[in-house]
């Protein structure tokens, strides 16, 4: 079942003579229960379309369906339920607040709701078991080693029961070890509650842990990549397509 569709998606950045096409055009179709990756070189448009996708940024013209309903054309209000609800979110930079425990910042955006106490605090102990971090929950993110942060974002971004989880470049600040482990979480996510998540990411190694690749190139879509089951067969094909698109460093494939 489809659960995001966009047509004719396109995104232009400036005024007057000095226009950029962040977007040329894109119709893709995301399934229920999918783990997408968006790839591509730099200035490719991959980070354009995830803030469009999951309401940070308005296209310029085009449409974004959820479930059939056309995003961008309901109220702000509603808009701003929809995020809130629908929506969980995973940045590279972890965005936690330094001030609150592990288990307050998970705790939050059910907090902000106003969530009975008693279920809020079940909620965060299920997820911190799921991340395996709940020996943590009484410290703060200044105490914790970026892998263990990046869970804490994750728990933090299904405390709602999102229908997507939108994930931008999440293993950019780790080592290959908490990278691995980030990965295995968000891969047992997908295979065994069938959460969608929606990825951007340069690294092949993050990629090969999703079942379907789109590559972005000038702002439209190259080519695509389905998994045959076999992530290290992925990995591989996945960095001949990097290399076959070109301006792909060399940093970028590892």
């Amino acid at each position: 079942m489809t659960i995001i569709k966009t047509q004719d998606l396109k995104k232009e950045y400036g005024s007057k003579g000095v226009k950029y096409q962040a977007l040329t055009g894109i119709d893709l179709e995301v399934n229920k229960g999918e783990f997408l990756a968006i790839m591509g070189p730099s200035g490719s448009g991959k980070t354009t379309l995830l803030n469009i996708l999951s309401t940070i940024d308005k296209p310029t013209s085009g449409k974004v369906s959820f479930n059939g309903m056309d995003l961008f054309s309901i109220k702000n209000e509603e808009l701003a339920k929809f995020r809130r609800d629908r929506i969980g979110f995973v940045f590279q930079d972890f965005n936690l607040l330094d001030n609150m425990t592990v288990m307050d910042n998970i705790a939050l955006p059910l907090a902000l709701n106003k969530a009975n106490h008693k279920d809020i605090t079940a909620k965060v102990h299920e997820l911190a078991g799921f991340f395996g971090i709940e020996q943590q929950l009484t410290k703060y993110p200044y105490q914790l080693s970026g892998g263990q942060k990046q869970r804490v974002a994750a728990a933090r971004a299904l405390i709602m029961n999102p229908s997507v989880i939108f994930a931008d470049e999440p293993t950019g600040a780790l080592d290959s070890k908490a990278s691995a482990e980030l990965l295995e979480c968000f891969k047992r996510l997908n295979t065994n509650f069938g959460t969608t998540i929606i990825m951007v990411t340069h690294d092949a190694f993050a990629a090969s842990y999703c079942g379907r690749i789109m590559f972005l190139k000038d702002g439209a879509i190259h080519a695509r990549l389905d998994s045959s089951g076999s992530r290290k067969d992925l990995f591989h094909k996945i960095l001949d397509m990097l290399g076959a698109m070109g301006g792909v460093g060399a940093h970028e494939l590892l």
